[in-house]
């Protein structure tokens, strides 16, 4: 006996799509190394964490450019193993590119790339903040009285240096 179904033409298209892909990735020849990174941070800076075990220093590039750090390498074939005419290779190698944008808080002329037991750590530190400067907010009419303040302070200060010396005249003379 036939049973009826409502169609979902969705469903369809997800099933048509599974199968489509379904083979992707899984051969050794459409596998890519495309290492695991891990991204953190601190207040000092941002730390970038790449696996690339087997992948010596000498095959691996760190750049940072119009604020994107792009980490390039290549993880070379080790070595082959040949029993009775079949090869077998599980691990993935070849060349790999992982690029991420930067904030512009971070300084670039100052990162540092470490790589020890198959581990890249890339330290980005960040630029240091720049205080804002406090500017004083005064009320127009305080200025102004501040200002007048000030005029009248320098007026006085003209006048008491000219009678300080008008009275060293007048002692100098009373002692001749």
């Amino acid at each position: 006996m036939a049973t009826l179904s409502r169609w979902d033409p969705f469903g369809e298209m997800q099933r048509l799509t599974d199968q489509l892909f379904r083979g992707i990735g899984t051969e050794e020849r459409g596998r890519v190394f495309s290492p695991p990174v891990d991204i953190f941070e601190d207040q000092d800076a941002i730390y970038v964490k790449a696996e690339l075990p087997g992948v010596s220093p000498e095959n691996v590039e760190v750049n940072v450019e119009n604020d994107v750090l792009t980490i390039r390498g290549e993880r070379k074939m080790e070595a082959e193993e040949h029993r009775g005419g079949y090869l077998r290779m599980e691990s993935i190698h070849g060349t790999f590119t992982r690029s991420f944008a930067l904030p512009e808080s971070v300084d670039a002329e100052k990162v540092e790339a470490d790589l020890s037991d198959g581990v890249l750590t890339v330290r980005i530190p960040r630029k240091p903040e720049v205080a804002p400067k406090r500017v004083e907010v005064r009320a127009k009419g305080e200025q102004k009285k501040l200002e007048s303040r000030g005029a009248q302070t320098q007026t006085q200060s003209i006048e008491q240096k000219e009678e300080a010396k008008a009275s060293g005249a007048e002692q100098e003379a009373q002692k001749k």
